[in-house]
C-alpha cells in the first residue's frame, strides 16, 4: 500500500522531480494548499492557512502519512504546526523558529559555534533612533528577521544610505512580519526573543569575502547526516547577486568536514530532528576562516535537480523518506553527469517582458542537452518590478538546470543554453509608470 504524502505548495517542477525518486511507486503525492496561497500571495494570513490546510486534510478519505514542503516562509512554519496537529514526525515549532527567526538563530549560533558568527544586533526599523542605535561598524548587512531571497536585504555603507533604505524596509516588512508574529504566538519563545517581533531587522557585519556554499543534510532520530555540499557562485559585476549553484562543491574535503562539524553542534543544541535542513557558510581561503550565514529548516528546491543530475535522484528523496520515518534511499554519484549547475537568468534593470522563450525553444534546449530543465518565471506583458521574492538588485527571468562531464563543459553549455533561450525586455526608467 503506497504512502500518502502531502506537499505544501505542490507545483510543476516539484511534480517532475518527485516522480524521479527511487521507488516512486511507494508514494502517492497530494497537493496541500496552492502555490498562490503559500508563495505568490500578497499576504499570508497564517492562522487561516492552518485552518484551510487542516480542513483539506480532514476531507481526505485515506491515511495522511507525511506532510512535506520545500518553500520558505510560510511553508517552513506551516509544516511543523500541521505535523504536530496530526501527530506526524518532524521538528518542533520552536526548533524551526531557531532556524527561521534570524535573530534567535544568531543567538543560538553564538552559544554553540561562536567562532563562526559575525557581530550582530536586532534593530527596530520603526524606532526614532534606529540609525543612532546601531553599534555595528559600517559597512554592514541589514535584513528582516524573517524573509527570503534577499527580500528587503541591503548592504549599507554609511548612515546616509541607511536612512535611504529604512523607509523601503518599513514599507514592506509587514508582508512577512505580520504572519510571522502569528507563528511566534504559537511557540514557547524566551523573553529575550519575544520582544524582537516580525517587524524587526537584524544587522550583521559583512562576511561575504570568500567562497559561499550550502550543506544539504537531514536529521533522523537525533543523528545529523550530510547529503551533499553545493557551491554558490556570485555575479562578477554585482557581488551581492547569486549567479548560479554548482554541485558538487570544489571546496577541499577538510573544509567540508569542518563545516559539517559546526553544523552538528548547532543542530544538536537547538534539538532539530526528523527533517532536512540546509546551512550556508562562507570560507575565506586566505585565512581559513569559516562564517555561518544562515540555516533553513527545509531543503533547497533549487538544488534538487542538481542532485538528480549528479547522484541519480533529487534530494527530495531525503525529505520524503525522513518524514515517513524510514532510512533515506538516496543514491550517490549514480546520475548522468559528474557536475551540474542551476544558472539564474537575470537582468539588472526594470522592464516590460515582450517575449519569452517558446515551448519549442525550451524543448530544443532540453533535447540538445539531455537532463536539462528550463524554468521560466515571467510571462509576456508583465513588468519585472511586479515579480515577487526578488533580491534588491536584479530580476530573475528564469533558471536552467544543466549537467556536464566537467566544469569547462558546464560553463560552455550554460552559454549555449542562454543563447538558445531568447528574452525580449523593454527597459523602463525608475520614474516611469507601468
Amino acid at each position: 500500500m503506497p504512502w500518502n504524502v502531502f506537499v505544501i505548495g505542490y507545483e510543476e517542477l516539484g511534480k517532475q522531480l518527485l516522480l524521479q525518486l527511487k521507488h516512486a511507486q511507494d508514494y502517492v503525492f497530494h497537493g496541500l494548499l496552492t502555490l498562490d496561497e503559500v508563495v505568490f500571495a500578497d499576504e499570508y494570513p497564517f492562522d487561516r492557512l492552518v485552518a484551510d490546510a487542516v480542513a483539506e486534510l480532514e476531507r481526505f478519505p485515506g491515511a495522511v502519512d507525511a506532510i512535506v514542503g520545500y518553500w520558505d516562509f510560510p511553508t517552513s512554519a506551516l509544516a511543523p504546526v500541521l505535523r504536530h496537529r496530526l501527530g506526524l514526525r518532524g521538528p518542533t515549532l520552536e526548533a524551526v523558529l531557531k532556524c527561521e527567526h534570524k535573530f534567535w538563530s544568531r543567538i543560538e549560533q553564538s552559544r554553540s559555534v561562536p567562532e563562526c558568527v559575525p557581530p550582530f544586533q536586532a534593530v527596530d526599523p520603526f524606532a526614532t533612533d534606529a540609525v543612532e542605535g546601531i553599534h555595528i561598524d559600517y559597512p554592514f548587512w541589514i535584513k528582516p528577521v524573517t524573509a527570503h531571497s534577499s527580500h528587503l536585504g541591503f548592504q549599507v555603507d554609511d548612515a546616509g544610505m541607511l536612512r535611504e533604505v529604512l523607509p523601503m524596509i518599513k514599507g514592506g516588512i509587514g508582508r512577512f512580519g505580520k504572519p510571522f508574529e502569528q507563528v511566534m504566538a504559537r511557540a514557547r519563545v524566551p523573553d529575550e526573543i519575544a520582544t524582537v517581533t516580525g517587524h524587526y531587522c537584524v544587522v550583521e557585519s559583512i562576511i561575504s569575502a570568500g567562497l559561499q556554499c550550502t550543506l544539504e543534510g537531514y536529521v533522523q532520530n537525533g543523528e545529523v547526516f550530510l547529503t551533499g555540499v553545493v557551491d554558490s557562485v556570485r555575479d562578477r559585476r554585482h557581488p551581492s547577486v547569486l549567479s548560479r549553484y554548482e554541485y558538487p562543491s570544489r571546496l577541499p574535503e577538510s573544509v567540508q568536514q569542518r563545516m559539517f562539524a559546526y553544523t552538528q553542534r548547532f543542530i544538536e543544541r537547538i534539538g532539530y530532528d526528523d527533517a532536512p535542513f540546509n546551512i550556508e557558510f562562507y570560507h575565506d581561503p586566505r585565512s581559513g576562516r569559516l562564517w555561518l550565514l544562515e540555516i533553513n529548516a527545509r531543503l533547497s528546491r533549487s538544488h534538487a535537480a542538481l542532485f538528480h543530475l549528479v547522484d541519480g535522484a533529487p534530494h527530495f528523496q531525503v525529505m520524503v523518506d525522513v518524514a515517513l520515518g524510514i532510512a533515506p534511499r538516496m543514491p550517490h554519484r549514480q546520475g548522468r553527469y559528474p557536475v551540474a549547475a542551476k544558472q539564474m537568468i537575470r537582468v539588472f534593470q526594470d522592464g516590460v517582458v515582450r517575449r519569452v522563450p517558446s515551448t519549442e525553444e525550451i524543448r530544443r534546449v532540453e533535447q540538445t542537452f539531455p537532463g536539462t530543465k528550463v524554468d521560466i518565471n515571467v510571462r509576456e506583458g508583465m513588468r519585472l518590478s511586479d515579480l515577487l521574492h526578488q533580491d534588491s538588485f536584479s530580476y530573475e527571468l528564469g533558471a536552467l538546470f544543466v549537467g556536464a562531464y566537467n566544469r569547462r563543459e558546464l560553463r560552455e553549455r550554460i552559454i549555449q543554453c542562454r543563447k538558445m533561450l531568447p528574452f525580449d525586455i523593454d527597459p523602463v526608467s525608475i520614474d516611469a509608470t507601468a
